[in-house]
């Protein structure tokens, strides 16, 4: 494999914790201030709602933080290694998607950054194939990120 387009070896992998909250007024702010409360920022966010629980899913800049925080706070999650992807540019999301297809990939979802130092625009995506996901996004000149990319 070509060293332009191999995962960088010591890179920190991106970490997504989805918490499992029910669905009452005030438990999503309860979460995101217990964050807050800690400087935890939450770069990305998802949540999916259903009739009677809510899933919490986002990405941070220090999982080992949130981590602690979520665990003392009792609240129920889960961790699940995503990729991370820069996107600059109008147009430039229809080309992340086809080279995801092109490397015949299946997209579990996707949700954008809310915010990222450096200010640029990105996506995280959870996919069938994170390192063949990877290839693929270098071959089309796509900057893959980790989470020192994130962390402040």
């Amino acid at each position: 494999m070509p060293t332009a387009i191999a995962r960088e070896r010591d890179a920190e992998p991106i970490n997504q914790f989805s918490v499992f909250l029910p669905n009452r007024l005030g438990r999503l702010h309860e979460v995101t201030r217990r964050l807050a409360e800690q400087e935890v920022h939450i770069l990305a966010l998802t949540v999916l709602d259903t009739t009677d629980s809510t899933i919490l899913r986002f990405v941070v800049d220090d999982p080992d933080r949130a981590r602690e925080l979520l665990a003392e706070h009792a609240f129920p999650f889960s961790e699940t290694q995503v990729l991370a992807v820069e996107v600059e540019g109008e147009g430039r999301l229809k080309d992340v998607l086809y080279a995801l297809l092109e490397a015949e990939l299946n997209i579990h979802y996707v949700y954008p950054f809310l915010t990222r130092p450096g200010g640029k625009s990105g996506l995280v995506i959870n996919i069938e194939d994170q390192e063949v996901a990877e290839q693929s996004l270098r071959q089309h000149q796509f900057r893959v990120l980790y989470q020192p990319d994130l962390s402040r």
